[in-house]
């Protein structure tokens, strides 16, 4: 069942831009946003909730903004490559802090972080092009030099490529033993201990794999957007991810993926259509997911399935 949702999914993200191009430009982004919502979705599985996990998204598009512009850089896989390395390295280096906390502190501590990333990122003008942010030029492929519009679709192809690859390899984690002892962690980890399963090391591990895939979400949203801010690093960004992940389930992975494709779409057309209401409108949306789906989109997709199969 999992596989048949995820693949019907894929599907669905890759086909539907076809009938409608302009969503191809918002199918990236919300793709690079669950991404790095995934990465949140495993920290939650271990009951963590991280507010400042848009530290490590902006780590990722600062990255590759910074390769590009000032050591000429351009080459995609070398800067996808660079973005999740940096990102994971970030992560070790914060997450060995991060994991020996609980609870609210946890959640704070990260939120603090962003904020201080934030800052750093508006001051160290030199380095980061400050509040102008800093340009992302259009990638070369294979060497070869393509079109912002062209560049556009190969991206958008490439993510959904690269998406099958990391949703299998996630897969692998969770039902590995590192990831099996994340809903241990949650459910009690003192018991864990005693078993002589070391918590902070299972969270670290956790942590970092998380960093890297919000710092691969990032490269692909600057390369989407061809420019990057400090508002990228921002506690609402992190709030965002927090959402995207809880709206689509941690059930499974592609949950927080398609939060990510509901929230965007609901957001275009909510501001196409009915601009001076489309808060309104996104928040009567949030708000029937959560009372009527209490588990995600994942969790209604899942339970509609074995619904199904129960009947036939």
């Amino acid at each position: 069942m999992p596989i048949l949702v995820t693949a019907l999914f894929l599907l669905f993200v890759a086909l539907l831009p076809i009938a409608v191009p302009w969503l191809q430009f918002v199918f990236t982004l919300a793709l690079a946003h669950g991404l790095a919502a995934l990465g949140v979705a495993l920290l939650l599985r271990a009951g963590l909730i991280s507010l400042g996990h848009a530290t490590f998204y902006a780590i990722g598009a600062y990255t590759t903004a910074y390769l590009s512009t000032h050591l000429g850089v351009t080459d995609f896989f070398v800067l996808l490559m660079a973005s999740v390395v940096v990102a994971a390295i970030f992560g070790v280096a914060i997450g060995a802090f991060m994991v020996r906390y609980r609870s609210i502190f946890f959640a704070m501590l990260n939120l603090a972080v962003s904020m201080i990333v934030f800052a750093i990122l508006a001051k160290f003008y030199g380095l980061t092009g400050g509040t102008d942010g800093m340009r992302v030029a259009a990638p070369t492929i294979l060497g070869m030099e393509l079109e912002r519009a062209t560049f556009g679709r190969v991206l958008f192809y490439s993510v959904i490529g690269m998406l099958v690859a990391v949703l299998i390899l996630a897969g692998r984690y969770l039902q590995s033993p590192l990831g099996q002892a994340l809903s241990a962690v949650h459910t009690n980890e003192v018991r864990l201990e005693y078993l002589g399963v070391s918590v902070n090391r299972v969270l670290l591990c956790a942590y970092t794999i998380s960093a890297a895939l919000a710092g691969l979400g990032g490269a692909v949203g600057g390369m989407a957007i061809g420019h990057v801010v400090p508002e990228l690093a921002y506690w609402t960004a992190s709030g965002h991810l927090v959402l995207v992940a809880v709206l689509g389930g941690i059930g499974g992975v592609v949950g927080p993926l398609m939060g990510s494709i509901f929230i965007e779409l609901v957001h275009t057309f909510a501001t196409g259509y009915a601009s001076g209401a489309w808060n309104l409108i996104v928040g009567v949306a949030l708000l029937l997911v959560v009372f009527f789906m209490p588990q995600g989109l994942y969790g209604l997709v899942a339970r509609l399935g074995s619904k199904k199969k129960a009947m036939s």
